[in-house]
């Protein structure tokens, strides 16, 4: 069976190429079925405390396999595809977007499940479902907006217009833009800037941001305190290291 995402671990981070690049990276059920298992195995593994996800060859992903969609998808069920998004969301560790070339429709709804999208400076981003006679399924009605705001993503989605890199950072949809020269390296020193704080802190973090998205900031605050997870098991231990650099 062929490998169309690829599990590659380094120290301490994991990154999963979507790899089909001969139809640059065009997404299918089966592609996501892959995509499933890693992010399943990925929640119980504790060696891996960030995952990257990038796309092999030219670019990120041109988006969802339009011949896929022609010739009738086979789905587990509806809401599949958005569930399995769901899933790599709420990984209990940081999951970043290293997006590069493009990055359309059904790609971007997988680039938003990530926590945030770090872009080369050739990426290029839109959602097109208008331009097919599409409607989001994935997600984009949901995270896109919350990213960048309604009437921006009302912007994007009514025109299908694709943007660049500054522009995806201007509106808040991309955090970082990254020379394409020096990419790999700047992805790989911001995960080591990531995994050298607490595993346990990100995880609980997540859980925090997740449940308080959108509600009013006292039901926010009163979360804060009310589900507190307390101070993690390395705390001691990262606060006495700490004390030694001073000695």
């Amino acid at each position: 069976m062929q490998e169309l995402v690829r599990r590659e671990d380094r120290d301490g981070w994991s990154v999963l190429w979507l790899n089909r690049p001969e139809k640059l990276n065009a997404l299918t059920v089966d592609l996501f079925r892959q995509l499933r298992g890693h992010v399943e195995a990925l929640a119980s593994d504790d060696a891996i405390r960030c995952v990257v996800l990038r796309g092999a060859g030219k670019c990120f992903s041109a988006g969802h396999d339009l011949a896929d969609i022609a010739d009738g998808e086979d789905v587990p069920s509806r809401g599949w595809h958005s569930e399995t998004l769901r899933l790599l969301e709420k990984l209990p560790k940081p999951v970043i977007a290293a997006v590069h070339g493009h990055c359309y429709t059904g790609a971007l709804e997988v680039a938003l499940a990530a926590d945030f999208i770090v872009a080369a400076d050739n990426a290029r981003f839109g959602d097109t479902h208008a331009k097919w006679a599409l409607t989001p399924i994935w997600g984009m009605s949901q995270r896109l907006p919350r990213r960048v705001g309604v009437a921006t993503a009302k912007r994007l989605m009514f025109t299908a217009d694709m943007i660049d890199a500054a522009e995806a950072a201007r509106i808040g949809l991309a955090e970082l833009v990254v020379p394409i020269a020096g990419f790999d390296e700047a992805i790989a020193a911001l995960v080591q800037r990531i995994i050298a704080n607490s595993p346990f802190s990100h995880a609980a973090n997540k859980r925090l941001l997740d449940a308080t998205d959108g509600r009013p900031l006292d039901a926010g605050l009163q979360w804060e305190v009310m589900e507190w997870e307390g101070v993690g098991p390395d705390m001691a231990e990262r606060i006495a290291a700490f004390a030694a650099k001073g000695r």
